[in-house]
Parts: structure tokens; sequence; C-alpha cells
């Protein structure tokens, strides 16, 4: 064997050495990385999220039943149902709209409509709750229009609905762009090639080969419409049975030291959550190789 083969040898041994010291991490490292990871978990998950059951349920179930079946209460979850039921939908559409104009196409623009996208992601949502005032609102550049014309958005559930849409855009659209980037265009091409329809091919071919990135854009869309507190705060003016959602007829029950009955609206709120969780896990466990293929493709 000569020597000038030696320096590449040592090279081509050098990655399959450095995978098996990653492999080979001493077991007393394994462990410190595990206890940690459960240990942070523990603290800033589990047990504040155990705590808000247990709270909740600390006054018994008759308490429970009132604090949920209260008018109030009643009202503020039908509302939080309502603006989820509107809100996620409509990001779907746009959403997916936006998703495919950026991946598929080439543009003038495109850099600055990615831009709009990650738009509420850097603004806070109290600022963007703001923002709607500063337009609709009494005093604000359609104001006078909406008063002469008897039309109320902010302190209404219209610019509840306006603020939900605003924060929960991006979810949908940045869970599509980098899926639909990777799958490129070979595909809608060739069923275009065929004969197929614009819509057909976007029902037929893109819209399966996104599916499960959409579905995730979905769920997180939906926890997060029926989490928002800063701009439904700001939109809303908190008018009780009115304009109250679950978070802020919470922070509301909370800060009239009804912690009882505050829990007990937190607790359902977070069975909500817990649900879209649960339906995500079996869903990923039941369609595994659906969602693997998917993602090498």
């Amino acid at each position: 064997m000569s020597d000038a083969s030696l320096p590449y040898q040592i090279e081509d041994l050098a990655p399959a050495r450095a995978a098996r010291r990653v492999k080979g991490e001493s077991r007393i490292v394994q462990v410190v990385l595990v206890g940690v990871s459960l240990a942070f978990l523990c603290l800033f998950l589990f047990l504040p999220l155990i705590s808000v059951f247990v709270e909740a349920g600390a006054r018994g179930w008759q308490a429970y039943r009132e604090a949920i079946l209260e008018p109030d209460a009643l009202a503020a979850i039908r509302l939080t149902l309502l603006i989820a039921a509107i809100a996620v939908p409509f990001n779907v559409i746009i959403g997916l709209a936006a998703a495919w104009a950026i991946a598929k196409f080439e543009f003038r623009g495109k850099s600055l409509l990615i831009s709009f996208i990650d738009l509420p992601f850097s603004v806070s949502p109290v600022i963007s709750g703001l923002v709607f005032v500063l337009l609709f609102g009494a005093q604000g550049y359609f104001g006078p229009w909406l008063a002469a014309n008897d039309l109320k958005i902010i302190f209404a559930v219209p610019g509840i609905l306006l603020a939900t849409i605003f924060v929960t855009f991006p979810f949908v659209a940045r869970e599509l762009i980098p899926h639909m980037q990777s799958l490129g265009s070979a595909d809608e091409e060739t069923a275009l090639t065929l004969g197929a329809s614009p819509w057909r091919t976007f029902f037929t071919v893109t819209l399966p080969n996104v599916k499960w990135s959409l579905f995730y854009g979905v769920l997180l869309c939906n926890a997060r419409a029926m989490g928002e507190f800063g701009a439904v705060a700001v939109v809303s003016g908190k008018i009780r049975g009115v304009t109250t959602t679950m978070p802020l007829h919470v922070e509301i029950l909370y800060n009239e030291y009804m912690g009882a009955a505050a829990f007990a609206v937190a607790s359902l709120l977070a069975g909500l959550a817990l649900v879209t969780l649960v339906l995500k896990t079996v869903l990923e466990w039941h369609f595994a190789d659906a969602i693997a293929a998917s993602r090498r493709h």
C-alpha cells in the first residue's frame, strides 16, 4: 500500500469515527442531558398544567360546573369557538394561496410578500391591536365614516376577528412554503402537460402533496386563535358577555379574586389545547408511514 493513499484513508475514516463518538457518549452525559430536559419540561410545562387542573377542581365538581355554565363564561366560550371557526379557515385559504404563489412562481415583490407574511411574528400582539384601534377606532382614520354608517369594529366581534386573523396568519403559510419549495413544480408541470386544468392540478396534485404540512399549520393556527390575548384585549374593550373570549374571561375572574372560577375556565382552555395535541399525536402515529413518505418526496 502506498503512502500517498494513507491521508485519503484517514480522511475517509474521520467521519465514521466522529459518528461513533457521537453515538458512544458516556452514560453519564446521556443521563445528565435527559435529566435536564425532563426537569425543564416538568418545571415549565407539566407542573403548571397540572396545577391548573388541580386548582380548577379544588372546590369540587359543583363549583367547577357552575363556573363553566355561568352565562358570561358560556358567552366567552361561544365567542372563542366562533372566532376560531372563522379565522382558521380564512387563514387556510389565504395561506395556501400565498404559499403556492411564493413556492411555485417567480415575480417581482416576492421577498416583500414573504416579509409581510412574517410581520405578525415580529410585531407585538398589543401593538397590532393598537394599529386596528388607530384605523377603526372612534378617533381613527376610518372611525368617523364607520360611525356615520352605523358600523362598529373596535369593541365588537369584527375587531376581535381582525386581530385574531392578523396574529395567526403566518402559521399556515409558514408551514407550507418550505414544503412546497422542497417539492418543486415537476408534478404540477406534468399534470398540466397531460391536460389537467390549473384548479384540478391544485386539488389533485399540490394539495395532497402538502396535506400534512397544512394539517400542522391548521393545528398551530387554531391553538393560537383560541389562546390569543394581547391583540384581542386591546380591540375588545373586555365587555363581559359580549366581547370577552376565554383568555380575557380568565383574566377578569382572576382580577376579581374569583380564583376557582378562573382556573375552571382556564382548565377548559387547556383541555382544548390538549385535545389538539392528542389529535396530532394520534394521526402522526396512525399515518406515520404516509407522513414520512411525504417528507421524503
